[in-house]
């Protein structure tokens, strides 16, 4: 039966991963058990946030030399998906999600990991049907390699999506095709409203008949409540990891997901921990906190200008970008109640969870029965 296991490891750049070397080294991590990685790096979150690829590339070298396999064939097999931007009280971390087989069964249910590969999404799809079509098939095949077998048992859905940078757009366009956009920072807007269109139809949320080529950032109506969607230059395929709870899995580990109504919404993060049996009055015990796993987020400055009936100048502020402002913002809120700043805060939450909110997911041991 196989186990999940979850290590959340800190970086004291965006290349360091000592942490995770030295578990490889001693044993408690074999290398060949490396599922997926899901981290926060100290870079902008934009276009040009190469700390992303660098961490990628150190990531794929470490494991290369412990696997014996080329850095090249790794790295379309293990997802690596990296959000920059650790403001305010965040600190640079990554979870290593580990798969291994053979433990005995110790709960009705556990953390379940599946992951996927799309093949490489061609500039002029990127932000269209096409793009939501693949990653909505990505998705399916993920919950297949999880052996999640109820669609309620997924809790989040991770996907990385390519962007269309100023050279994508010129050579898709001397080719003869015609990407939606040729702006960078609008391609990745759009990459992401495809991820979780994408991510609601594979987990059947809606339908190919519900949305047009003009829902996409336009119509946000339409939601996903469990997907958490990246786009940067550094993929050039949609790259997944499912996470949810199933009977066929091994392990202590459960995750547990609620979304989040708007940046303020402390009872959301109150709730999903209460979900997990842990209590935050007002914040989490150190015992209690000793039992979380990773804390995975999504957020986005409320559009409409206002959170409550009161104005916010996020989207007005030339000197810094809305993003930074969320991530910050939302950060705050959380790590406060966890007690701790490695948590995994990312913006651009367009179509995922509600309009000017988002979700968050925990992932906890479970408390022995009896």
């Amino acid at each position: 039966m196989r186990t999940a296991r979850v290590f959340r490891l800190s970086m004291a750049h965006p290349g360091d991963l000592s942490e995770l070397e030295d578990l490889i080294e001693r044993g408690t991590i074999k290398a060949a058990d490396v599922a997926a990685i899901i981290g926060k790096t100290e870079g902008n979150g934009g276009v040009n946030d190469f700390t992303r690829g660098y961490f990628t590339q150190t990531l794929m070298a470490l494991l290369s030399k412990h696997l014996g396999r080329p850095a090249t064939e790794l790295i379309r097999e293990i997802p690596c998906v990296l959000s920059g931007g650790t403001e305010g009280v965040m600190s640079p971390h990554y979870s290593v999600f580990c798969v291994s087989e053979g433990a005995a069964k110790r709960h009705p249910s556990a953390l379940a990991i599946g992951t996927a590969f799309s093949a490489p999404v061609p500039a002029e799809e990127v932000g269209r049907p096409a793009h939501v079509e693949s990653v909505a098939a990505t998705v399916r095949a993920a919950i297949l390699d999880a052996g999640i077998e109820r669609p309620e048992d997924v809790h989040f859905v991770q996907v990385k999506c390519p962007c269309v940078t100023v050279a994508r757009a010129a050579a898709a366009i001397a080719a003869g095709k015609t990407p939606l956009t040729n702006d960078p920072n609008k391609s990745m807007a759009f990459a992401r409203a495809a991820g979780a269109f994408g991510v609601a139809m594979g987990l059947s949320e809606i339908g190919p008949d519900d949305f047009t080529d003009a829902s996409l950032l336009a119509d946000f109506s339409i939601q996903s409540p469990r997907a958490s969607i990246s786009s940067g230059v550094e993929v050039e395929s949609n790259e997944v990891v499912v996470l949810g709870n199933s009977p066929g899995w091994a392990g202590d580990l459960r995750i547990a997901h609620r979304p989040m109504a708007d940046a303020l919404d402390i009872g959301a993060v109150v709730d999903v921990l209460a979900d997990l049996s842990i209590a935050a009055s007002p914040q989490v015990s150190a015992a209690d906190a000793g039992r979380i796993a990773s804390v995975l987020v999504k957020c986005e400055p409320d559009r409409r200008g206002r959170i409550r009936g009161h104005r916010h100048t996020m989207l007005d502020d030339t000197d810094i970008n809305a993003q930074r402002h969320i991530r910050g913002a939302v950060a705050g809120l959380v790590a406060g109640v966890i007690g701790d700043g490695r948590i995994f805060v990312s913006g651009g939450a367009e179509h995922q969870g509600p309009d000017g909110g988002g979700l968050i997911a925990v992932i906890a041991s479970q408390e022995e029965a009896g």
